[in-house]
């Protein structure tokens, strides 16, 4: 048996009214929102109240969080020590850098790949030339060649990936 083409729609549409019927908002829920929506960020001050709207926040915890990619993560033991044993050499030759006045990007990196450390990040940064390669078991060699400084340090990945924090 097939059904006429009227009754069909007829049925279709009384079908269509049944499973809408459920998003149509009823009694006072058409009128009022569950919950105001916040239009700005607003820093909390203390004994200020703000106004409607905003969406509170902390500006020194935001702050802080901000800096948050410079941070480094902690390396075991193992890694530690193994690090260790460059810091003195790689101070040595980038001091002998600084007594000839060779100090650029190129001569750092090349001592870097001497002391048999691959891919390090190594920039200048107004005279400075900073520096950070992964140690030979992990974590980070990191530090600054100048005319003034030679630091090298040693310590875990940062936090956004490498040993060098981006600028």
């Amino acid at each position: 048996m097939t059904i006429p083409r009227p009754r069909l729609a007829a049925v279709a549409l009384i079908a269509l009214t049944i499973m809408l019927a459920g998003c149509v908002p009823r009694g006072d829920d058409a009128a009022s929102s569950p919950s105001p929506t916040p239009t700005a960020a607003c820093p909390e001050i203390e004994g200020v109240d703000l106004p409607p709207g905003c969406a509170p926040y902390d500006p020194d915890a935001a702050m802080a969080e901000n800096d948050r990619y410079r941070e480094r993560m902690d390396v075991d033991e193992d890694t530690r020590q193994d690090n260790a044993l460059l810091i003195a050499p790689l101070t040595e030759a980038f001091e002998e850098l600084r007594a000839r006045g060779e100090i650029t990007v190129d001569a750092v990196g090349d001592t870097l790949h001497d002391a048999g450390l691959e891919g390090p990040q190594v920039r200048d940064d107004y005279g400075s030339i900073l520096f950070g390669v992964a140690g030979p078991t992990g974590g980070c060699l990191f530090g600054e060649v100048s005319a003034d400084v030679v630091s090298v340090e040693m310590g875990g990945y940062i936090l956004d990936g490498g040993c060098l924090p981006s600028q």
